[in-house]
Order: C-alpha cells, then structure tokens, then sequence
C-alpha cells in the first residue's frame, strides 16, 4: 500500500461524506485533536515503571478516544447514531480528575508548566488540548457538532493540568509557583 495518494495536490482533502479544502475549520480542528494525540503519545513514552502506570493506562485510552473526537468532527453530515465521543466518557475523566487531585498539594497560587520532563510535556499537551477546544467552538459556530467532543476537551484539559501537578509530586518534584502571582486559590475570605 502507497500512502500517498496525489488527491490532495490542490489543496483539498476527503471528510467523511465529501471534500474541503485542507485549511477548512473541520481540518483544522481535527488537526488540531491529532496534533494532540501526538503529544500524549510523546508523554506516554516517558512514563517509565511502575510509578505511572496507572496514568499510562489512561493516556492510552485517551488516544484511542481522540481518534473518536477526530472522527465525530470528520463527518460533511452527522447524524447522532454515528457519534462516538459520549457523556459516559466526560463522566469517567471527572472521575479521574478526582482521584489524581486528591495526590497533588492545595494550590494557592498560579503555577509555571514545568517540573519534570514529563509534567512539562502533559503541560503541553493542556494547551493544545484548549486550543483544540477553542477550534471546536468555532467550528461549531458554522455546522452542527457532537457537543460531547467539546465537553469531552474541555475536561481532558482539566486532567492534563491535574496529571502534570501528579507526575511533579510522584517524582518529588514541585511545582513551580508564579512569583508574581497573590494568592487565589484555597481559602477564600
């Protein structure tokens, strides 16, 4: 099998169900989701032993429900019996924000991504996650979407923030605070 396939020569790609041009929105931010999964493939190469495994696991399954908001957001036309990204995944990443925040120190200010490699890296992984949330918005301002997909990123981006602070303090390393930064988390009076 030949991977290329020339049919994008002029700057037009196949959706499921027609084409566009490859810098369409719909491209754009399925792009954008695939960037991602990119990078949390790159922090999933990095958690080594048995101190994430819990979290590789994750990540894995994270993966593999990207390429499901890829599609959903792949379709010329949807119909709501072919969405894959669903409100029982929201639900489970909530769950999982809850038990790795129960690791992480209280903050009370705001943080610096960085730390460990790793942390570093599930940090960016947040911010391209809200970029992609950002392109889905606006995507969705034009054609009907799955909402589920833009729930489902706007709580990933959460569990990254979480998992990088996870990964910081699994490693005995903690989190850098913003100097600048008063105190604006905690107890509030």
């Amino acid at each position: 099998m030949k991977v290329y396939t020339r049919t994008g020569d002029e700057g037009q790609t196949s959706v499921i169900g027609g084409r566009v041009s490859k810098d369409d929105q719909q491209v754009e931010t399925y792009g954008t989701i695939d960037e991602l999964n990119s990078y949390v493939g790159q922090a999933v190469s990095l958690m080594e032993g048995e101190t994430f495994e819990d979290l590789r696991q994750n990540l894995l399954e994270i993966q593999h429900e990207l390429f499901d908001c890829g599609s959903d957001l792949a379709f010329v036309k949807l119909s709501e019996s072919k969405y894959k990204v669903s409100a029982e995944m929201v639900e489970r990443l909530e769950q999982w924000l809850d038990a790795y925040e129960e690791e992480n120190p209280e903050l009370e200010r705001f943080i610096l991504p960085g730390g460990t490699l790793l942390s570093s890296t599930l940090h960016v992984c947040r911010t391209v996650c809200r970029r992609a949330e950002r392109g889905v918005v606006t995507l969705g301002q034009a054609k009907d979407i799955n909402p589920e997909v833009l729930r489902y990123l706007n709580r990933l981006s959460d569990y990254f923030f979480v998992i990088a602070r996870t990964a910081n303090v699994r490693s005995n390393v903690p989190d850098i605070e913003y100097i600048r930064s008063k105190k604006v988390f905690g107890n509030k009076k």
